[in-house]
């Protein structure tokens, strides 16, 4: 199933210059380091804190396990960046609640403090990072200069990682391609229209109500175009207030979803005849963010896991999934990009906007008051 994310903000976007796309095991807290003193894995904030990148890769092995939650296998490569953290260093992954929220995850860590069972490492949407920072440790990849200052908070509680824009896949067997939000106001889209999730609680729907806004000539200091556009739709009887998953998109029951552009392209490769299109005009982007439990039940996995994640090989498996990677630039530039990759994954519209915090607060309000009544439950 598609992972249900919590409604996100984003930092300010790096520029992409020269892109072309169209179980249980102990867990200890002190490890020791090269000089053979004890090193407090829970306080460490960079690997150098363990004696360099070896030792870490010794402490997290020690462990033996690392804990991740929320990242469903077809959720921007994930499934394939799992595989590549085991076969690397050896470890145990344990996948928790793979379509849980980010608000699942915050409970997750909360309820289950102290247990070997907590998760690790977090991938959140931005509000839900925002808010929740007393729960997270800092800590900086030895790469972090790659990532553009805009893209992370300053001591390293919490880093974006990637970012996709908001999109329209569609069973091209059944539906002709929209070109505008008014072409899915017509009868051939009836009943086939779902976005994925509830915008008051999912990022990616409260990213379709974001485009819906900016596409119908508002701005994102208020939502709501966006939410009479989906009032208009289910109005017409094309709305589905169905959540879509690989399942729904297979059997046709959802015919066309917004959602993001890695989500759908992931779609694409399974499923004869969909297809995915950006509709011109401005496009809606988002950022998720990698953070570290403050009570990681294994720290130095989940320190590995941050130094893998923002190393070129994970960042390109984003790539390849769709997903924009935020060292992007610095790859490009240091020619560790996958360019084959590169050169087919398609373009990041160069007209785009994302939402700062006050402005997704405000619609957060404005959809918690709105959009149940605007589709009528």
């Amino acid at each position: 199933m598609f992972k249900t994310r919590t409604a996100t903000a984003v930092v300010a976007f790096a520029a992409i210059a020269a892109l072309t796309l169209t179980g249980c095991s102990s867990g200890g807290t002190s490890t020791p380091s090269s000089s053979g003193s004890a090193v407090d894995a829970k306080t460490a904030t960079s690997a150098a804190d363990f004696g360099g990148l070896d030792q870490l890769v010794a402490a997290a092995k020690a462990e033996g396990t690392l804990n991740v939650i929320a990242l469903p296998d077809d959720w921007a490569n994930y499934g394939k960046i799992i595989a590549a953290f085991k076969t690397k260093y050896g470890l145990t992954v344990n996948s928790a609640n793979p379509n849980g929220s980010s608000a699942d995850e915050i409970k997750a860590a909360k309820d289950n403090k102290g247990q070997d069972t907590a998760p690790d490492v977090f991938d959140l949407g931005t509000a839900v990072a925002l808010a929740s920072t007393a729960q997270f440790a800092p800590y900086k990849v030895a790469n972090w200069a790659d990532i553009p200052d805009g893209n992370k908070e300053s001591t390293g509680l919490w880093v974006n990682d990637y970012t996709g824009s908001m999109s329209i896949g569609y069973n091209s067997a059944k539906y002709p391609k929209p070109t505008s939000l008014d072409d899915l106001l017509k009868p051939d889209y009836k009943g086939a229209v779902a976005i994925n999730g509830d915008p008051t609680q999912a990022g990616a729907a409260f990213a379709a109500i974001g485009l819906a806004t900016v596409q119908n000539g508002g701005t994102l200091d208020d939502f709501q175009p966006g939410i009479d556009f989906f009032s208009k739709l289910n109005a017409a009887g094309n709305f589905l207030t169905v959540d879509p998953t690989p399942a729904t998109i297979a059997s046709g029951e959802t015919g066309v979803v917004f959602d993001w552009s890695y989500n759908n392209l992931a779609q694409s490769a399974v499923v004869p005849g969909w297809k995915v299109t950006t509709l011109p005009g401005t496009a809606y982007i988002s950022f998720y963010n990698q953070a570290i439990n403050v009570d990681a039940p294994h720290p130095a996995a989940a320190r590995l896991w941050q130094e893998f994640v923002f190393s070129p090989e994970a960042q390109n498996l984003f790539l390849a999934a769709g997903a924009y990677p935020v060292t992007i630039d610095a790859m490009v530039e240091s020619g560790t990009v996958d360019k084959t990759v590169l050169d087919s994954v398609g373009e990041l519209p160069k007209d785009r906007v994302t939402p700062t915090v006050e402005q997704t607060d405000a619609a957060n309000t404005l959809l918690s008051k709105n959009w149940a009544a605007a589709i009528g439950q």
